[in-house]
C-alpha cells in the first residue's frame, strides 16, 4: 500500500517519529516528509540518513499555513508532534492544548483540505481516564480526530488514532536514566516502586502503526496489547544487567503521575474488538438526535475491567531482563560499559 505513495510525519524528529520514517524508508514508498520545529534534529537525520527519498519540511502543527506547506502532494500522514512530558505540561498546561488539541485540528483540516487518504494521530495511554495536563490534552486530541473522522467521507480521507503504553529507552524515559545513573556512580532514582508501567520496544509501536494504517476504519483507536512490570523490577532488572551495587533511592511521585496507566477503559472495553495482538475501539457512530435510541444501562458495563498495565501480564525480572536484552540502545550501552 505504500508503493510510490508520499508519506508526512509531524514530529518526525522525535524517537517514535524516527523510527516510523526508519520503518518505512526500508519499503518502496516514493518520499517521506518530516515536518517538525527542530532544525538541529532534521540537519543530524539528513547526514545520517543521506536519503533522496527524505524531504525536511521546518514548521509548528501550531501554524496551520506551515502545515499546509508541507501537505501538497501527501498520501498518509503520520501525526505524532506532541508535548510528552508530563511535568513540564503540569506546569504549562495551555502549551500542552496548544500543540497537542489545537495542532492536531490544524493537521487533520488541511489534510481533509488536500485530499490526503489516510491520517494517523499518535496517542497515549495516559489519554485513558486521564488525571494529568497531558493526558487530558491527548485525550481531547482523541475526541477530535474520531470527531473530524465523522464529517468526511472515510473513502476520500480515512482519520484513525493509536493509543500506545511507555516505548522503552524512548528519548525521555526511565531506561536512559537508570544506565546514565549507574555509569556514573549514582542510586537508581524511583519514583514509587509498586508503580506498573507497560513496556513497548519501539518496533513493536511502530508495528502497531503498520497495523493501524491496513486494517483502522474512521474513528478507530487501535491499542495493542503490551506486557508490564512494576518500576522497582525495572530498575532491579537494569542494575542485575549491569552487575551494578548502586543502590536504588525512592523519590516519590512526580506531578501528575499515576500509580498504573490504563490502555482500555471499561467503556472502552465492552465495544472494543479482539483482534489477536491488538484490540480495535470502533468510533461511536451515534449523532446528537438521542430520542432515536432506547436508553438503558448496559449491565456488561458494570461487569466488565478496564485494561491497564496492573491487570496485564506482569513480567518478572528475567522477562524484564529479557525484553531489556532485544533493545539496541540497551546492548550498546552494555558492550560500552563492559570493555
Amino acid at each position: 500500500m505504500f508503493k510510490n505513495k508520499t508519506l508526512l510525519i509531524t514530529g518526525g524528529t522525535g524517537s517514535f517519529g524516527n523510527a516510523v520514517m526508519k520503518r518505512f524508508l526500508e519499503t518502496d514508498i516514493k518520499e517521506i516528509r518530516i515536518f517538525s520545529r527542530d532544525e538541529k534534529k532534521q540537519d543530524d537525520m539528513r547526514k545520517v540518513y543521506k536519503s533522496d527519498k527524505l524531504k525536511f519540511y521546518i514548521g509548528d502543527v501550531r501554524d496551520k499555513e506551515s502545515v499546509k506547506n508541507a501537505m501538497y502532494g501527501v498520501d498518509y500522514i503520520f501525526h505524532a508532534a506532541a508535548l510528552k512530558q508530563v511535568p513540564s505540561c503540569e506546569f504549562f498546561p495551555l502549551e500542552a492544548v496548544k500543540t497537542n488539541v489545537l495542532g492536531t485540528d490544524n493537521v487533520l483540516t488541511v489534510a481533509i483540505e488536500m485530499g490526503v487518504k489516510k491520517v494517523i494521530c499518535l496517542s497515549t495511554d495516559k489519554a485513558a481516564y486521564p488525571i494529568n495536563a497531558m493526558g487530558i490534552s491527548k485525550a481531547m486530541m482523541e475526541k477530535v480526530f474520531v470527531a473530524k473522522a465523522k464529517t468526511v467521507d472515510p473513502d476520500r480521507t480515512l482519520i484513525s488514532g493509536t493509543r500506545y503504553g511507555n516505548v522503552m529507552a524512548s528519548r525521555g524515559s526511565v531506561i536512559p536514566l537508570f544506565i546514565d545513573q549507574i555509569k556514573n556512580g549514582q542510586p537508581l532514582t524511583v519514583t514509587d516502586p509498586n508503580m506498573t508501567r507497560f513496556l513497548m520496544s519501539l518496533e513493536e509501536a511502530v508495528e502497531l502503526v503498520v497495523f493501524g494504517f491496513k486494517n483502522a476504519e474512521a474513528g478507530d483507536i487501535m491499542v495493542q496489547k503490551s506486557p508490564a512490570s512494576t518500576i522497582g523490577d525495572l530498575a532491579q532488572a537494569v542494575k542485575e544487567l549491569f552487575n551494578s551495587d548502586n543502590d536504588i533511592q525512592v523519590i516519590g511521585t512526580r506531578h501528575g503521575e499515576k500509580l498504573y496507566e490504563t490502555l482500555l477503559t471499561k467503556e472502552e472495553h465492552v465495544v472494543a474488538e479482539d483482534m489477536g495482538g491488538f484490540y480495535r475501539v470502533p468510533a461511536d457512530k451515534r449523532d446528537l438526535n438521542y430520542d432515536k435510541y432506547f436508553v438503558e444501562g448496559d449491565e456488561e458495563l458494570s461487569t466488565e475491567e478496564e485494561y491497564n498495565s496492573h491487570n496485564t501480564t506482569r513480567l518478572d525480572i528475567e522477562g524484564i531482563k529479557e525484553r531489556l536484552l532485544q533493545l539496541d540502545y540497551v546492548k550498546e550501552q552494555l558492550e560500552s560499559w563492559n570493555k
